[in-house]
């Protein structure tokens, strides 16, 4: 029987939390910075949380984590 294999582009891009729950950065905060706002780049650095509707999209990518 085959392995299931994460898929490593979503490994790279979500964590799960201790309860179970899915982080993950926010995009625009690596470059091109000089025109964006204090305030939106301030934003940018908050990690956010997979909301439920999604959950089990991510869960299917990373199945051994």
């Amino acid at each position: 029987m085959p392995k299931i294999k994460t898929n490593r582009s979503a490994a790279k891009r979500f964590k799960k939390t201790g309860t179970g729950k899915f982080a993950f950065s926010k995009s625009n905060a690596s470059h091109i910075l000089t025109k964006k706002t204090t305030k939106r780049k301030r934003s940018l650095r908050q990690g956010r949380i997979i909301d439920k509707s999604n959950k089990k999209e991510i869960r299917l990518l990373l199945p051994n984590s």
